[in-house]
């Protein structure tokens, strides 16, 4: 297999085999998940998999519409609690496939599949470290892992709905594709509607007032606006004109031009700061979506981040957002797979990959205890959150 960029963490990785079992177990999982369609709101069987998956270890599941979870054996509320999160619905394929992507082909090291990558070997890594962990005694904390619904379309039936019946947690570790890089920042996001009214005419004489004209002068200036603050070379806001919808047919002047504007963001504005800025200088109506979603940070000398640096994880800011944004707690974003691959054609991730995975995740944990028990409160309200 080609080098990846993930390299500088597998000298360590290899230091802690994984069970081969549990790994065959782990990519069988995933191969029944691929076959499974799971689009966003429709995870049901996909939730049925992993149910009777985790049942068939004598675990205790709970369940909430198509949201999984459950708790190591040795569960002790005076522990603090960390939570094992990633998702089971993915986007729907694109045109692109050349191949059946609920087919879960493995050729030359990858598994091919729709949602292999996003997030599915992040899911049965995650899975196969909590079982890992699920029967110890000694543990500076406890486990709750929850296989959640709607991340691809941030919809309220996903984790945001279960996390009052999760109890008190302390961490999370968010499973999404980095390359195994631990993400200590993602950014936040926002999607706003807007609207260029017109007059209809005639196509063929000088008539009415083509709306999409009228939308022209502000898409240039969502394309050219740059916010001011920049961190490591990225502008802290970016903005981008994802959908145009105007017109009905060829003859007709169009009196209605609408365009949706996807917005990510750093922790440096908050939504509303943004929305000034929109507003003062886009002359023209606009709605902003519900649920938008928020920034974080985590601090770079908190236990997890520290962990994650002593076995070799490189870290970043995520350009993306996920499931972490509905988090109170401190939380980090790392998996196996590539984001570059998420939501392509012909998407897959190595195997080697999910076995660098389920080896990294056990190894964050069985270092970490001693370092909670040294911090044991100082850290829990240190997570940065713009509140928008």
């Amino acid at each position: 297999m080609a080098k990846n960029q993930n390299d500088g963490i597998h000298v360590i990785m290899e230091k802690l085999p994984v069970n081969p079992m549990l790994f065959s177990k782990s990519v069988g999982l995933l191969q029944h998940l691929i076959k499974t369609p799971s689009f966003s709101g429709e995870e049901t069987l996909a939730a049925d998999l992993v149910e009777d998956y985790l049942n068939g270890y004598s675990i205790k599941t709970e369940r909430k519409g198509n949201n999984i979870w459950c708790f190591n054996k040795h569960f002790n509320p005076a522990k603090p609690t960390i939570l094992l999160n990633s998702h089971l619905d993915t986007v729907k394929p694109n045109d692109g496939y050349t191949n059946d992507p609920f087919c879960p082909e493995v050729s030359n090291g990858r598994l091919y599949g729709l949602g292999s990558n996003d997030a599915g070997g992040c899911l049965v890594s995650l899975i196969a470290a909590f079982l890992h962990f699920y029967s110890y005694k000694g543990l500076g904390f406890n486990l709750c892992l929850a296989a959640t619904a709607e991340e691809e379309n941030s919809g309220r039936n996903g984790i945001v709905s279960i996390l009052p019946l999760l109890g008190g947690l302390e961490l999370a570790i968010v499973g999404e594709p980095t390359l195994l890089q631990m993400a200590i920042a993602e950014r936040g996001n926002l999607v706003i509607d807007c609207v260029a009214n017109g007059r209809s005419g005639h196509a063929a004489r000088e008539e009415g007032e083509n709306a999409i004209y009228n939308s022209l002068a502000a898409i240039e200036w969502f394309r050219n606006y740059k916010f001011p603050e920049q961190v490591k070379g990225l502008s802290s806001v970016k903005m981008t004109v994802t959908t145009v919808n105007a017109g009905t047919q060829h003859n007709i002047i169009p009196a209605r031009c609408s365009f949706t504007v996807d917005i990510r963001n750093d922790d440096s504005h908050t939504h509303q700061q943004i929305l000034d800025v929109i507003k003062a200088n886009i002359k023209m109506p606009f709605t902003v979506r519900p649920s938008p979603l928020r920034a974080s940070s985590v601090p770079m000398d908190h236990p997890i981040v520290k962990t994650g640096i002593a076995i070799g994880c490189k870290t970043y800011s995520s350009p993306t957002s996920s499931d972490q944004a509905w988090l109170n707690i401190p939380s980090v974003k790392i998996g196996p797979g590539d984001s570059a691959r998420s939501h392509t054609a012909d998407e897959y991730i190595f195997l080697e990959e999910i076995k660098r995975g389920i080896s990294m995740y056990i190894k964050l944990l069985d270092m970490l205890p001693l370092m909670l028990i040294n911090n044991p409160t100082k850290y829990k309200n240190e997570i940065k959150y713009i509140n928008n």
